[in-house]
């Protein structure tokens, strides 16, 4: 008797041990929650975290839809995560809902730490409208975009220029990030977003992409410090498993990465490769790895040690896999 009350204390133990650790890496995580959904999830959160994550509105996109965001921590180095400008890009918006969660409703000392250093602010899902037509753009049907489509509405993501005031702004959705960025004033910009698929030159298939400011004007040391965050991001990622390269963007001022650069922010692009289904659930935790990396490395100081060369190492992004979607330009 007392053997088999001794074999059960050691299966409960292994299993109380076992449980925390699978139950965080399997927990399923929406990959596109609804317009209604992330509504409710967000407002859990105040809630779940003892108010630790404050959830807002940063406006109304044109068809009415709130833009939400959220900021969790209250540390001095301020960061500001973009999720979804593109609709049809949707795993970030999932990456940041797991973020707030992990950061603001766990109470362990890695995450009082880290609140104590940073102050994150998401725009989660940039683009609802988007989003409900599952397209790249806007909607404004009166659009007769340098960027965008005509009769559909603005590439929201080409709309960033510094030059161009918020309430000037015809992609409406980017004058609120605006808006918002020049309040909040962060000290690192990183936008997430999608790609087809590709391979790198060793024949890898590359998980994701990753690019800071290539506008001249960007100042050298807000280049270095995107630089710097780039390589935390693609190591986080490349840990769990990712293939990191580098991302081949253009350099218009418009575009967020390049826009928040101009105004001195540590500025990056993020895109996760569209994968397919199977690898869904990786690719969100991948995005998840690269938002805490950036989020701890910036806070602690540790990403000022990280020489902004290595960012240049990273390699380029490789040819396209069969029909890779060639419209994926960002």
């Amino acid at each position: 008797m007392k053997r088999i009350i001794g074999v059960l204390a050691a299966l409960v133990f292994t299993t109380a041990v076992a449980a925390p650790a699978q139950a965080a890496g399997e927990r399923k995580l929406d990959p596109r929650p609804s317009t209604a959904k992330l509504a409710w999830e967000l407002q859990k959160l105040p809630w779940q975290s003892h108010g630790r994550v404050q959830v807002g509105k940063i406006g109304k996109s044109n068809e009415g839809r709130p833009v939400w965001h959220a900021k969790v921590g209250t540390g001095p180095l301020r960061i500001l995560y973009v999720t979804q400008q593109h609709g049809d890009e949707p795993l970030g918006t999932p990456a940041a809902l797991e973020f707030l969660r992990q950061v603001g409703t766990g109470n362990g000392s890695w995450q009082r730490k880290l609140r104590s250093q940073v102050t994150v602010d998401i725009v989660v899902r940039a683009n609802p409208d988007g989003h409900e037509r599952d397209w790249r753009f806007n909607y404004d049907p009166d659009a007769d975009p340098e960027y965008g489509e005509k009769g559909k509405g603005y590439d929201i993501n080409r709309y960033h220029d510094p030059a161009v005031a918020p309430e000037d702004n015809p992609a409406t959705e980017a004058g609120l990030i605006q808006r918002h960025a020049a309040a909040f004033k962060p000290s690192i910009v990183v936008d997430y977003h999608m790609q087809g698929r590709y391979r790198g030159d060793d024949g890898r298939e590359i998980t994701a992409s990753a690019m800071w400011p290539t506008h001249p004007d960007v100042e050298p040391a807000a280049v270095d410090y995107a630089k710097q965050l780039t390589v935390l991001a693609q190591r986080a990622m490349d840990a769990g498993g990712g293939n990191v390269s580098q991302y081949p963007g253009g350099d218009y001022q418009g575009i967020a990465r390049n826009g928040y650069g101009l105004t001195g922010a540590g500025s990056v692009l993020i895109e996760l490769s569209d994968m397919g289904p199977e690898h869904e659930q990786a690719q969100i935790r991948s995005a998840l790895a690269a938002m805490l990396a950036i989020a701890k490395g910036a806070g602690d100081g540790s990403v000022d040690d990280i020489d902004p060369a290595l960012a240049e190492q990273i390699p380029p992004r490789g040819a396209p896999i069969g029909s890779a979607d060639a419209a994926h330009h960002h």
